[in-house]
């Protein structure tokens, strides 16, 4: 994956060496402290640093509100190269970049929330994603906990089974009902800082992978202004901006592990032939496969994106069954692959992959690679999809 030059809200065009060069920096220190993160399930606080002083948690904020306006292919590209490095660093700045493009898409221009949006480009805010829910799992279009009135404040109790990095977050955006009356699917996004809400430790994070999210659960516990809770139908949020840029954003960073993996089978391989007078090793026709199916998981992220710029812009054509189905997909899709990619490389690497230490272990990025088919399981996901695509005529012709 390589960034093209980008295109920025004001119309001048932005040369993407520097993002790129910036990314890569955060990346190197992300990379350094990743076993740590892993070993001791803790938050990756320096590469948050990092991101920080490189000033890319405030890149996709527009221009006009103190951002660099990145779109959605940069921030793809920097979640790749973070996956190369540390897998809990890549999803952190995934989940926190998509949760600022729904404020940005969709809570734009009212004073309060150009002002957060401000705020996180100024002081580089880290906003963190609240939205599995009791025993509702990952049904994210299904809440419990609704917004309620309180004076001239909103308020708002919920019971999250995960909020990743949600000790360490400046911010939750969250979902929940539109009011105490609402059904459960009528639903608004709101946003809270850390001034605004308490937090009690409902469990913990002891997990096989993604050990640095500190995904726990917590009673979320929130009071703020009603202008934290965006006025836009969240069915069109989740449609429009959640689903697509979430998609593409965890896809690029699970590509970027699987990458990291393919890598260690590559140097593993040269090692063995070197040592062998050039004979390939019994696991070479592994590594083989672990490249491809590397190529075919970039090959569809990259497809997503273009699909998404096409449509980008134009409510119907975001929620056109044709386009929703590809978005969707594409998180199954490449979950799968990425894990094929870290099985064959594994494979390829035969025991010195299999072990925990040395420089063929392929050990973190298979633990780490797992969560990606059951993060929202691609079972729910593609139950949910069989319903919709019943109801749609079946392709007369290739071209159709």
């Amino acid at each position: 994956m390589t960034i093209q030059p980008m295109t920025v809200p004001d119309g001048r065009v932005e040369d993407a060496a520097d993002l790129t060069a910036r990314a890569t920096a955060a990346a190197a220190i992300a990379a350094t402290y990743a076993d740590a993160v892993d070993r001791d399930g803790r938050f990756p606080e320096e590469a948050i640093a990092a991101l920080r002083s490189q000033r890319l948690l405030g890149a996709a904020v527009p221009i006009s509100l103190g951002g660099e306006g990145a779109p959605v292919r940069a921030l793809a590209e920097i979640a790749y190269q973070l996956g190369r490095a540390c897998a809990s660093t890549a999803m952190i700045f995934a989940m926190h970049q998509t949760k600022v493009a729904c404020l940005v898409r969709h809570g734009a221009g009212e004073p309060w929330r150009d002002g957060l949006l401000r705020r996180i480009a100024d002081a580089q805010l880290l906003m963190a994603s609240s939205t599995t829910e009791g025993q509702g799992g990952g049904n994210v279009r299904a809440s419990a906990a609704a917004i309620e009135m309180d004076g001239g404040a909103v308020t708002l109790e919920r019971a999250a089974t995960v909020i990743s990095y949600g000790a360490q977050a400046d911010g939750i955006v969250t979902v929940a009902r539109r009011s105490a009356e609402a059904g459960s699917s009528d639903q608004v996004l709101c946003v809270f800082l850390r001034e605004d809400y308490s937090l009690e430790r409902l469990s913990g994070w002891e997990t096989l992978g993604m050990r640095g999210t500190c995904s726990s659960g917590f009673h979320l516990k929130a009071r703020g202004r009603p202008e934290q809770v965006l006025a836009a139908r969240y069915g069109d949020i989740h449609n429009q901006t959640m689903t697509p840029v979430s998609h593409l954003l965890w896809s690029s960073a699970w590509a970027g592990i699987a990458a990291s993996a393919v890598e260690r089978a590559q140097a593993f391989t040269r090692t063995a032939m070197r040592g062998a007078g050039g004979v390939a090793p019994p696991g070479a026709l592994h590594y083989t496969r672990a490249v491809s199916s590397l190529k075919q998981a970039r090959a569809l992220i990259t497809q997503g994106l273009d699909r998404f710029e096409a449509a980008e812009g134009d409510p119907s054509a975001l929620a056109a069954l044709d386009f929703q189905t590809a978005i969707t997909m594409l998180k199954v899709e490449v979950s799968d692959l990425a894990v094929a990619v870290v099985s064959s490389a594994l494979r390829a690497n035969g025991l010195a992959g299999y072990r925990q230490d040395g420089p063929f272990s392929i050990g973190r990025a298979l633990r780490d690679i797992l969560s990606a088919p059951i993060m929202i399981h691609n079972d729910r996901i593609v139950a949910n999809l069989a319903t919709a695509t019943l109801m749609s005529p079946v392709a007369a012709s290739l071209g159709a």
